[in-house]
């Protein structure tokens, strides 16, 4: 018996996944012959998975799909493309090229920017497809593994104030993403206009097979834990002495992703490995993503996450295999403190003497808004700043390393072009939600539609109760349980389960280190904003001098608190 056996990977048939994966021929299916087809919009059987691997996933505009079934047509099928950029960092002239893409090519004419800390074209028809990605090749990016069963975008946090420090850390997410990428040459020559790339299709790091599930990996610079490392399965805690950055805290195994009505699955956070010095990291990286690979639940997609291995193996034997392939003992866990997750919207000054400013886009949709063309102001920064721009994991724009004799301009377009508005509550900058209807094909609830109308009648209750006006609720909204805009760790989270019904969640903290608890299931907008009127009021009344409104809701008992994962309290 094999030792994957023994540990209790074999728990059933494979799933199709795995024989799409090993038929696919190193990821190219028949995406080329699919890409002639005009008879249908879409891509056809294993492909529609397989482009996932490229970036993409196939959509269609759901607004609109009853009444193309009326006239027989088929869904309007079109592609969402997500760029892998270690670190949200772009330059000022690949974001022009960008944003000319999105004006002329997309159906939309706009830009997402997301939770992993990168930008989405949404809207992308099928002929447009290859000119997408060879516009993005010559600028310097490309969507390889921004999706499928891989390692995903590795995020890293956006700290524009301790310069070097950042500077350290995002090399690292940049050579850890390098590391872990696919090595099949199906990118290049599927969208590069057929090029032969030089190298094999071997994976010695994700194998024939690539990954159980999609698996997510994040740098962190603590104090800010803006990455939100609990939804991720690797984490890399930064520790720095005297400045310097001189190792990581290993964080592995954090996941929020559920489905409805199956209490096999759940939020968990990670657990924390202990301290690796530099020269491991990448030893470190490998490990546990082969391990993941090896032992990984191959049966059933929805326990394939990391989370779950380490449940079912246990945490220690995870761990010591861990550190057997790395060649490497993890030392105790060096001290660290998250106070805080969200982005310093405004002006700060880095320990270099530059200027950064941070701008709050809603939702992270750059579009030309009636009287706030906010797409057009990015784009008019662009050709005059001199830095580059930083994407945040809370779809926010950072334009950094203004020089002070730009600062005056920078700040003057921003506010002409409605990128900054001092009227913008607390509450609205801590309030976020996923893209979800109508592109998203997963979504069974409205979300970025949903949340501008619906924080403002929060910052109503907020002011109804006489809270002072820079308390907030970290306050986000998902479509559905698949977790992409990372409700599970918010103090209120709501997680959609049908046209205008949501699960409320409560309970997290501001520090981004709790999973909140199911307080209400399947209810109305209407009567969530009921149940947060009377829970506000409460906090406004009965909290402690600095309480969060998470903190007290664990302390006032309104929900039990989640110490690890959602399955301590299933029966």
């Amino acid at each position: 018996m094999s030792k994957q056996e023994v540990l209790g990977q074999v728990l059933g048939p494979l799933s199709d996944n795995e024989r799409l994966k090993r038929e696919s021929n190193a990821l190219r299916g028949t995406i080329t012959e699919n890409l002639q087809d005009r008879i249908t919009g879409g891509f056809t059987a294993d492909n529609f998975q397989l482009i996932r691997f490229h970036g993409m996933y196939q959509q269609d505009d759901r607004d609109i799909r009853a009444e193309r079934a009326k006239q027989k047509l088929e869904p309007l099928h079109n592609v969402m493309l997500r760029a892998r950029m270690p670190g949200g960092i772009i330059s000022p002239k690949q974001w022009l090229a960008i944003d000319k893409f999105a004006e002329e090519h997309t159906s939309y004419g706009s830009l997402r920017l997301t939770t992993r800390q990168t930008f989405q074209f949404h809207g992308v028809l099928k002929p447009n497809i290859k000119l997408m990605h060879q516009t993005l090749n010559k600028i310097g990016i490309d969507s390889i593994a921004t999706a499928g069963d891989v390692n995903r975008n590795v995020l890293c946090t956006t700290n524009p104030v301790e310069s070097e420090l950042h500077q350290e850390a995002y090399e690292w997410a940049a050579k850890i993403s390098e590391h872990l990428l696919p090595k099949t040459r199906a990118y290049a020559e599927i969208w590069l206009d057929g090029e032969k790339v030089e190298g094999t299709d071997e994976e010695p790091i994700l194998g024939s097979n690539y990954l159980p599930r999609k698996f997510k990996t994040t740098v962190v610079i603590p104090p800010q834990n803006d990455v939100d490392v609990h939804a991720n399965d690797l984490n890399f805690v930064a520790i720095a002495q005297d400045g310097k950055l001189v190792g990581f805290n290993v964080l592995v195994g954090g996941g929020l992703a559920t489905t409805h009505g199956d209490t096999s699955t759940y939020a968990r956070r990670a657990d924390d490995f202990g301290f690796v010095p530099l020269a491991k990291t990448l030893d470190v990286a490998a490990a546990v993503v082969t391990t993941q690979r090896d032992w990984g639940n191959r049966s059933n997609r929805k326990n394939a996450k990391t989370k779950y291995t380490l449940d079912r193996v246990g945490s220690d034997v995870f761990k010591a295999e861990v550190e057997k392939r790395a060649g490497v003992k993890f030392e105790e866990s060096r001290p660290y403190e998250f106070t805080g997750r969200g982005d310093r919207i405004g002006w700060t000054d880095g320990i270099d003497g530059k200027h950064h400013l941070a701008l709050f886009i809603e939702n992270g949709r750059l579009l030309d808004f009636p009287g706030k063309p906010l797409k057009t102001g990015v784009a008019e920064i662009a050709k005059v700043h001199k830095g580059d721009f930083r994407m945040t994991a809370n779809q926010n724009l950072i334009v950094a390393g203004v020089p002070a004799d730009q600062k005056d301009l920078i700040e003057k377009i921003a506010r002409e072009h409605g990128l900054v508005d001092d009227s913008v509550s607390e509450q609205r900058k801590n309030s976020m939600a996923c893209v979800a209807f109508p592109t998203c094909p997963l979504a069974m609830a409205e979300a970025e539609r949903f949340l501008p109308e619906f924080v403002t009648e929060v910052e109503g209750v907020l002011k109804k109760h006489g809270l002072p006006e820079d308390d907030n609720i970290i306050l986000r909204v998902t479509g559905c349980p698949n977790g992409c805009g990372r409700a599970l760790l918010a103090e209120i989270g709501l997680v959609g389960k049908a046209p205008g019904r949501y699960n409320l969640h409560l309970g997290g903290n501001r520090s981004g280190t709790r999973i909140p608890k199911m307080y209400k299931e399947n209810i109305t907008d209407r009567q969530i904003l009921a149940e947060i009127d009377e829970l506000v009021g409460r906090w406004a009344k009965e909290r402690e001098e600095g309480e969060c409104f998470g903190d007290f809701t664990i302390r006032a008992g309104i929900v039990d608190e989640i110490v690890v994962s959602m399955r301590d309290f299933h029966a």
